[in-house]
């Protein structure tokens, strides 16, 4: 059984290069390049360990930049605040359920939350909110906490010391009386709030190295998310094989890693903005920082119970990272070819294994597929090494 993970090696990020390489043997279970049958070493691939662990990022960091600041959006509707209650709130009535509201701004979800007798912690990255917050809390009987934090640039890499509203999970959560629980165990507390449009794809990735390796919030368990997204993240995070335009990598690791459902579609025009002019206003379609967009989607992310198995582990969940997003690189080839590059094992044997046919394509294959796949490859008896990487990786790794 898999519960909150500390003390993990780092992680490691593979990149496919064009140059030739040699390869090596990891304790994990990988193989040199040299020492494959002449037969194997056509087509394969080389890779090298890089230096970031978000090789996924599409530009530097969010935090390191003082030039990229867009205007909060925010909850001022009422209704829409008692719509998301009844779609968060379980069904049985838990007295002691915890939300972690992210940038609640006027407070309007927050209210709501308190009122129907939930116990909030409310992380503000905007220091004009606060005292409103605080004046809040004093009239809810002190079930709510307020925080200068700016949840979605918690845990930075590489950060030895943070300042609010930059925080280290640790920290915050020692400060707040949160204590890790088994994985197996409940969703120990919910996350809700409205993802940034401009970091959303950045977002999304490090929640997923965090929830892999059980580290940063995932820490202390299967801690539910519940985000408004924008209309195009939605379609990336929920598509399959039968709707291949939006199908990536990022596609197939969330689904294998939750439960993603939709709870509710809210028109773009029902949120506020507050552009640091000291006033809320309506969001315009064409405000010059956001594309034109009809709707936000609530999404509900909720960790499975089983995404760790004896083969997936959040110690060697990178090469399975490493895997789909090589697939994925070339969608619409053969499956078997990738799986040249990737193992030495036969491929044709594991297809089998997993009854697809060999001529499957990358695009065909449903994320739990993906998964299945994985754990058949490192089940493989018939070879020592399952996996091949470049030299470099073994000194990182150790």
């Amino acid at each position: 059984m898999w519960g909150p993970a500390t003390g993990l090696a780092p992680r490691l990020t593979w990149s496919v290069l064009a140059a030739a390489g040699r390869f090596s043997t990891l304790r994990s279970g990988t193989t040199k390049r040299k020492d494959l049958p002449a037969r194997n070493r056509r087509g394969l691939s080389d890779f090298s360990p890089q230096p970031l662990p978000y090789t996924d990022l599409e530009e530097s960091p969010w935090w390191m930049s003082k030039c990229r600041s867009e205007p909060g959006r925010y909850i001022t509707s009422r209704k829409l605040a008692e719509t998301l209650i009844k779609l968060v709130r379980t069904k049985r009535k838990n007295p002691e359920q915890l939300f972690l509201e992210c940038n609640p701004g006027p407070g309007i979800l927050t209210r709501a939350l308190l009122e129907a007798g939930a116990k909030v912690v409310a992380l503000e990255s905007d220091k004009t909110f606060i005292p409103h917050l605080e004046s809040l809390r004093e009239n809810m009987d002190r079930r709510l906490k307020v925080v200068y934090c700016d949840f979605f640039k918690m845990d930075p890499d590489n950060c030895t010391i943070a300042k609010p509203p930059v925080y280290v999970s640790n920290e915050l959560f020692k400060d707040l009386g949160i204590r890790a629980v088994s994985w197996k165990a409940g969703i120990p507390l919910k996350i809700v709030g409205i993802l940034p449009f401009r970091s959303e794809r950045n977002i999304l990735w490090k929640l997923l190295y965090d929830l892999y390796s059980c580290t940063s919030i995932y820490k202390y368990g299967r801690v539910e998310l519940n985000m408004f997204v924008s209309e195009k993240e939605y379609q990336n995070l929920t598509a399959g094989p039968k709707n291949p335009n939006f199908y990536q990598a990022l596609s197939v690791l969330w689904q294998v890693a939750c439960d993603v459902k939709l709870l509710h579609v809210e028109p773009w025009s029902s949120f506020d903005i507050y552009p640091q002019n000291g006033q809320l206003e309506k969001l315009k379609h064409r405000e010059p920082l956001e594309p034109i967009q009809q709707n936000l989607y609530f999404i509900q992310m909720t960790p499975r119970k089983t995404l760790f198995t004896e083969q997936l582990t959040p110690v060697n969940y990178d090469v399975f990272f490493h895997m789909v997003k090589h697939c994925f690189g070339k969608r619409n080839a053969k499956l078997v070819d990738h799986l040249h590059s990737l193992s030495p094992v036969d491929a044709k044997h594991i297809l089998r294994q997993i009854r697809k046919n060999e001529n499957v394509k990358t695009i065909n294959m449903y994320p739990r597929n993906f998964k299945q796949l994985f754990q058949t490859i490192q089940c493989s008896e018939d070879y020592a090494h399952k996996w091949l990487c470049n030299e470099n990786l073994e000194d990182s790794a150790m």
